[in-house]
């Protein structure tokens, strides 16, 4: 581990070990403390490093400037969020490092026997003599999104440490609430005021996020006609019964484990059942805004096909917008893929533009007007305890953070 990784990792280290949990069913702005805690130690890190005009928002999200040395160049805008998924624990995080990776499996916890094996991550391959991190099998480790903050934070103090490197105004924001959709729509964009930003949040190493899911998500309730089961016959309307009838008459071809690549799919999430009461839950997600439609007419035909079959219950579904692909606006606004793949040429990264079975902060960012692809972070499969990260690539990621800031200045020039 050279200095720079070091220094990252350190960083990351400390961020990881501060539990930011989000929840999807809280109402409030942030959904948990917790990141308001965090917020306020990153703000506090900004300052004694050098940012300007740092302040934290009423609703959480850290902001930032670092002052161009150079006219004329774009201002440019880098984004990581705080909070962690809710799906596994992100408490008591520990970072375990794994020096010099050789090949082979990859031991996360020899007690419980887990382990990476190079054909569930394949990209291994690409880490040899690198120095990796996992947690310790007890918890997700946080690389999703923790090494982005760590990134930004440690590319900023080195453009304030080393006023030789040519650059325009940098804006950066730590936001809330990613993990579950709710937070970025709060985000002040009149405050923000970049040309154009890149949120460093991808999970799968040397492919850019230029396309993302259209993505809605949808609850369906379900009121039942309950009775002594021995008199049931015409009369009973059995909730749990309804609730399945709908997840299993789903086409099996339309679901994540069945699909990949630009395939669509819905995803039953949730469901909580009772003989007088029973509420599904799930999300809609495709690429093609008219196929995503037809997702959704199929699902209301659906539902309109189980209630006629069930008469005596009375079901109701609602289908709430969640975000929509960014694809179309950063093709019409081209500067930020335009400065990024020149920065990835220039620093010889083999990369792929793909688009994500996911969305990011920066497709609602995209939509509101900021065009926001998504960089690679350096970790693989977040949201559980086999996800891992590696400090070189972590390093190239710095690298390559650089080279969009003096390539934008270069252009703007």
């Amino acid at each position: 581990m050279n200095d720079l990784q070091k220094k990252i990792y350190d960083r990351f280290a400390r961020y990881a070990s501060v539990e930011t949990t989000s929840h999807g069913a809280s109402d409030t702005v942030p959904t948990t403390d917790t990141q308001l805690a965090f917020g306020k130690t990153l703000a506090a890190e900004m300052k004694e490093i050098g940012f300007s005009n740092v302040h934290i928002d009423k609703y959480g999200f850290v902001f930032g400037d670092i002052p161009g040395n150079v006219t004329g160049a774009p201002t440019i805008g880098f984004l990581a969020h705080m909070d962690t998924v809710e799906d596994y624990s992100g408490k008591n995080i520990k970072p375990v490092l794994h020096p010099n990776y050789q090949g082979g499996d990859l031991v996360i916890n020899a007690e419980k026997g887990m382990k990476l094996t190079v054909k569930d991550a394949p990209d291994l391959l690409k880490c040899i003599g690198h120095d990796l991190v996992t947690a310790d099998g007890n918890t997700l480790l946080g690389g999703d999104d923790k090494i982005g903050i760590a990134l930004v934070m440690t590319l900023c103090e080195h453009l304030l440490t080393h006023p030789e490197i040519k650059h325009g105004p940098v804006k950066v924001s730590f936001t809330i609430d990613e993990e579950t959709g709710t937070g970025i729509g709060h985000f002040d964009l009149d405050n923000f005021k970049a040309d154009f930003a890149y949120t460093v949040d991808g999970a799968d190493l040397c492919k850019i996020d230029c396309g993302n899911f259209n993505a809605d998500s949808f609850t369906i309730e379900i009121e039942g006609k309950n009775c002594h089961p021995g008199a049931a016959k015409g009369f009973m309307a059995n909730p749990v019964r309804i609730a399945s009838d709908i997840v299993s008459s789903w086409p099996e071809n339309k679901l994540p484990e069945t699909t990949e690549g630009e395939e669509g799919f819905i995803l039953f999430m949730d469901a909580k059942t009772s003989l007088e009461h029973g509420t599904l839950k799930g999300i809609i997600r495709h690429h093609d805004l008219a196929q995503f439609e037809q997702f959704k007419k199929d699902l209301e035909a659906l539902v309109a096909e189980k209630q006629a079959k069930y008469p005596g219950a009375k079901l109701q579904l609602t289908i709430k917008k969640q975000y929509r692909n960014m694809k179309d606006v950063l093709a019409e606004h081209p500067q930020a893929m335009q400065v990024l793949e020149a920065a990835l040429k220039a620093e010889k990264i083999d990369y792929q533009l793909i688009q994500a079975r996911g969305g990011t902060d920066g497709a609602q960012l995209s939509l509101r007007g900021l065009p926001t692809p998504n960089i690679f972070a350096s970790y693989e499969n977040p949201h559980g305890p086999y996800e891992w990260l590696s400090l070189g690539w972590s390093e190239k990621v710095f690298h390559l953070l650089t080279r969009i800031v003096e390539t934008a200045a270069m252009l703007g020039l």
